[in-house]
């Protein structure tokens, strides 16, 4: 069977597919290429950091342990499980935003700034305090890329990021009361 002629207006679609095709991971956005990079990058350490949260939490969970291990372990999971929720999110934003995300748990070490802890055993109040500093960590973070979203008038962004902050300081209030010693009486 013989291909029928091309045309020069079927060759220019051609030829314009084959670019696309080609083409790096650019989605195309309204936003500058300074406001796409300068975000993306910034999402991309949020991203790194949440990653880090999440394992942290999900090993305190797995390690926790005590009179109180029930409580701890099921309010744990439920952290480590909203944590996760926000890494899909992350992720799929720099991507809608043209840039490209992190590609391996080396990147991810590479570029997280909230510390890890592989302590062989940490008291439960000493997680709790743990998980609650870095909770308060990765809220400053946000709120500095929240700035940046608003410096680039990305306003989507800004929007996800303002949920976000809301999960996570409601986070860091469960992690402080849940530590807050009672009196005599258990209360």
């Amino acid at each position: 069977m013989k291909k029928p002629a091309s045309t020069p207006k079927n060759s220019a679609k051609k030829s314009s597919l084959e670019k696309r095709r080609m083409a790096p991971l650019a989605t195309p956005s309204d936003l500058s290429s300074e406001g796409t990079r300068d975000i993306g990058g910034a999402l991309n350490r949020l991203l790194a950091d949440v990653f880090a949260l999440y394992l942290k939490t999900k090993n305190f969970h797995w390690h926790v342990s005590g009179p109180h291990f029930r409580d701890y372990h099921l309010l744990l999971d439920d952290q480590a499980t909203e944590i996760f929720a926000m890494t899909d999110m992350i992720a799929e934003r720099i991507r809608k935003l043209g840039g490209p995300t992190l590609k391996s748990i080396g990147h991810i070490a590479r570029t997280q700034r909230l510390l890890d802890n592989d302590a062989d055993y940490v008291q439960p109040l000493d997680m709790l305090a743990e998980l609650q500093d870095d909770n308060k960590s990765l809220t400053a973070f946000m709120r500095e890329v929240h700035d940046l979203c608003d410096e680039h008038r990305d306003i989507a962004t800004a929007s996800l990021i303002e949920n976000w902050i809301d999960e996570t300081e409601q986070r860091t209030w469960f992690l402080f009361e849940t530590s807050r010693r009672g009196d005599s009486t258990g209360h």
